[in-house]
């Protein structure tokens, strides 16, 4: 049997600071936690860096090493950084290495890179080795040369092998959010099924059970399948809970693709054993008939300035969809004429917020609101372009009319100056695989003695 305590969903979410001591006190045979994911969309692995605070990191980090020292097991952690690129490594690496001359304990450290050259890729496409995943893009090796940042996602594999180091600790690069979970079960001989499964409802730590906000869960992994626990007080897991999450972020229900193969649950059980912990059986691990690694890029796609005006007048409530559709005509011809852009160069859209700025042409839902925020984002190819568009549509945020025989409205910006410039803006640019000879031929695994 192997034990895997999982403290959040991921790293600077919190944890239940008395959970987590009851699954230590519960001798675990390792730690894993999740550090990020492309949830928050692309800026973060088009520029390499953490969401996440480095204070609030530091501070749950620096209590999970402590729990790792009190139960004297690996303590691992999957895409590491948010994103999971070198520079996101050596972020953590070094928030590691602050907080382990804090507690003063040598340290033994493996760290997993998963940054791919895109370079590398490139040459791999060429070669036929780069595979298009369900409506990828069309990319050439121009689109991989684009990329700012282009990551592997490690697999059980390549974790096993960090863990084979003997590390006290493993910083993973990009992950699969199911890998850090999996791979030591696996490597010690629980049912493979079992372990993908049980793997995948424990990533998102207490998601999966009644209290999702408390974060600490608790697998056990055996030769048929696993038991999940959740040990905050008052959380409980039922077979809906558990069976659930197999939808979390995949879109079929019952298969789940991994590096190596997939994961079928189409004949998993799930008996609760109390009102606490379910028991789960019956999924099954297929092997793929060859080793690949889904690839994950982000490239520049221009500069954003935004700005938001507020509507409360009931008849501009009314008609804020024909008044934000006039006003973009517009300001989009004259940047044309005034700036020389061509209209493919940039891009200006107003979203209501209240009405449409999740979904935008595509929202069916209509109601009545008191009030509507009208969003302009433009994005163009360089800042100051950007800044300059902002301008120009400054004023038909402020003053447009919908008709000519209205009077001037005047109508309210959120901020003074309305135009916020977020800078560089990322695209994702891949929805591919790439195919291995050996599991560890696209990582980099390097070994740190912390004195």
């Amino acid at each position: 049997m192997v034990r895997v305590l999982i403290p959040s969903g991921a790293l600077g979410l919190n944890y239940d600071q008395e959970a987590l001591q009851r699954g230590i006190a519960a001798r675990p045979d390792l730690i894993a936690i999740d550090g990020g994911s492309t949830d928050s969309g692309p800026s973060y692995l088009g520029r390499g860096v953490s969401k996440y605070a480095r204070s609030s990191t530091k501070l749950e980090w620096a209590g999970l090493m402590e729990a790792r020292a009190q139960a004297g097991v690996p303590l691992v952690i999957g895409t590491a950084g948010t994103c999971g690129t070198d520079a996101a490594v050596d972020w953590m690496l070094d928030i590691t290495r602050e907080i382990a001359a804090e507690q003063g304990r040598p340290l033994k450290l493996a760290v997993l890179r998963s940054s791919q050259a895109p370079e590398t890729i490139a040459k791999a496409h060429a070669a036929g080795r780069v595979h298009a995943l369900g409506n990828a893009p069309e990319i050439t090796g121009d689109t991989l040369l684009a990329c700012s940042n282009i990551v592997a996602l490690a697999g059980a594999e390549q974790i096993t092998a960090a863990l084979a180091t003997g590390a006290d600790i493993v910083i993973a690069g990009r992950t699969t959010d199911t890998a850090i979970i999996a791979a030591l079960p696996l490597a010690r001989g629980c049912h493979a099924g079992g372990a993908w499964h049980g793997a995948k409802i424990g990533e998102c730590g207490a998601l999966c059970a009644t209290n999702p906000q408390s974060g600490v869960i608790q697998i056990d992994f055996d030769g048929e399948g696993f038991t999940v626990t959740p040990l905050a007080e008052g959380s409980h897991a039922s077979p809906h809970t558990v069976s659930a999450h197999m939808l979390y972020e995949n879109s079929d229900p019952f298969i789940l693709f991994e590096p190596g193969g997939h994961l079928d649950v189409t004949a998993a059980r799930y008996h609760a054993l109390d009102d606490t912990s379910v028991r789960v059986t019956g999924s099954t691990w297929v092997p793929s008939e060859r080793y690949t690694v889904k690839l994950e890029g982000a490239r520049p796609a221009g500069f954003r300035t935004v700005a938001i005006a507020l509507l409360r007048d009931p008849h501009y409530v009314a008609n804020a969809g024909a008044w934000a559709e006039d006003i973009v005509a517009k300001c989009r011809a004259k940047v044309v004429q005034r700036m020389g852009l061509a209209p493919e160069d940039f891009t200006l859209e107003i979203r209501l917020i209240g009405q449409t700025a999740s979904f935008g042409a595509l929202e069916t839902r209509q109601g009545d609101p008191v009030e509507l925020g009208a969003i302009g984002i433009i994005t163009a190819p360089t800042e100051a372009q950007a800044a300059e568009i902002g301008k120009m549509l400054n004023p038909y945020l402020l003053h447009h009319p919908l008709t000519r025989e209205e009077e001037q409205p005047t109508f309210a910006f959120l901020f003074s100056p309305p135009e916020m410039h977020m800078g560089q803006v990322y695209e994702f640019a891949l929805n591919h695989v790439l195919e291995l000879d050996d599991p560890m031929e696209a990582f980099r695994l390097e070994v740190i003695d912390l004195a």
